[in-house]
């Protein structure tokens, strides 16, 4: 059975988090390479990027570009907004969870004018409060939402968002940083103008950039609207296109591992088998850990198989940090919560994983269990 220990360094503890995420061997062995910014196989390997990214959602130029931003992937998310939005545009910020929530951070701080329609983070967005939400504003030029929310797992329902938006001929953005490459997305039959995400999520390449996926005719209504100078989506691309070149010096390193990184998804078989494993993951690790006496805090059908939260056990010798620390010494690192009306972990089932990860992981647990003298 397929084992990441097989495929990346000897000293790597597996990482069940929502990113930065386990990566193969060979995705880091490609960044043991010094290239030149201006070198011409740089410019080659960009363009490439570029192209097969749009590849993975089933769109290509002219009809719509990628755009790679430096830094996290809140970079991008910042960059779109802010390029986006018109100074007399109006977003409507929907938001379940922290990534939401900053979606409208992001917006206050640009001064943007942004109506919030926020849910509990158990809650799902409608597309029902949406169109009522464009009825009653016609001065909503834009809409912007999470389409997996990694606070809880939750996977929000673009589609029928996305179709309500169309037909009121509004532009969406959608932050799919954790569920780009390891759920298939569409982003024309979406009617998605700009897709966000990042290197190091489920296309399993290293931190450095993101990327942004955009619909050519929203592209160009970017020009000159940029909030700033170097989050700016359109000057991006216009330098891109004129000579391949970043405006500023590119992660390079990080660009040569996520060129291998889309390698290895070809070569998996595209994002319909990642998806595959993923969910596998997923289900690997929800039937142990309830057979474990662990409860998930969503619903089973509000949940996608990027990441799960679970509530802490009901016991007194339940610590969450003593919990943490006996996983990492066994060698699995899990990830804290973030749910703010309950008290939480979390478990990532992406990245250079496979079922055979996730049994060790629980035959982990059932020992921490034990030695903290915990049953459920």
């Amino acid at each position: 059975m397929e084992h990441s220990n097989y495929i990346t360094s000897a000293n790597d503890k597996p990482l069940f988090t929502p990113g930065p995420l386990t990566t193969s061997r060979t995705v880091k062995q490609a960044m043991l390479r010094d290239l030149g910014s201006r070198d011409v196989a740089f410019v080659n390997l960009v363009k490439d990027v570029r192209q097969r990214v749009l590849a993975i959602c089933g769109v290509a130029a002219p009809d719509y570009e990628c755009v790679i931003i430096q830094g996290s992937g809140t970079f991008s998310v910042e960059a779109v907004i802010s390029s986006a939005v018109p100074a007399a545009g109006k977003l409507l910020a929907i938001s379940n969870g922290a990534y939401g929530q900053r979606i409208i951070q992001i917006a206050k701080v640009h001064k943007i004018d942004a109506t919030p329609l926020v849910y509990p983070e158990d809650g799902k967005p409608t597309a029902a409060d949406v169109e009522a939400a464009l009825l009653q504003d016609a001065a909503l030029t834009h809409v912007a939402l999470v389409h997996s929310e990694t606070t809880t797992g939750m996977i929000n329902p673009i589609d029928e968002i996305g179709a309500v938006v169309k037909r009121h001929k509004r532009r969406l953005i959608v932050d799919a940083m954790s569920s780009l490459g390891g759920m298939p997305i569409d982003p024309e039959k979406t009617g998605i103008d700009f897709l966000v995400s990042s290197a190091n999520k489920c296309i399993e390449g290293v931190p450095g950039f993101g990327l942004i996926i955009a619909s050519r005719a929203a592209l160009m209504e970017c020009d000159q609207r940029a909030r700033s100078l170097s989050l700016d989506v359109f000057g991006q691309w216009k330098a891109l296109e004129a000579n391949g070149q970043f405006r500023f010096t590119p992660p390079t390193h990080a660009l040569l591992a996520f060129h291998q990184a889309l390698d290895e998804l070809a070569a998996e078989g595209g994002v319909i088998a990642r998806a595959q494993r993923y969910a596998k993951n997923y289900q690997t690790l929800v039937s142990g850990m309830r057979t474990l006496g662990f409860k998930e805090y969503l619903q089973p059908q509000d949940q996608g198989h990027i990441i799960v939260s679970f509530k802490f056990p009901e016991h007194p010798r339940f610590e969450f940090e003593d919990f943490y620390s006996r996983l990492s010494e066994k060698g699995f690192v899990i990830y804290p919560g973030k749910v703010s009306n309950a008290d939480c972990f979390r478990i990532g089932c992406i990245g250079r994983l496979f079922p055979a990860d996730f049994t060790a992981l629980l035959s982990a647990i059932r020992e921490a269990k034990i030695e903290m003298g915990f049953e459920l």
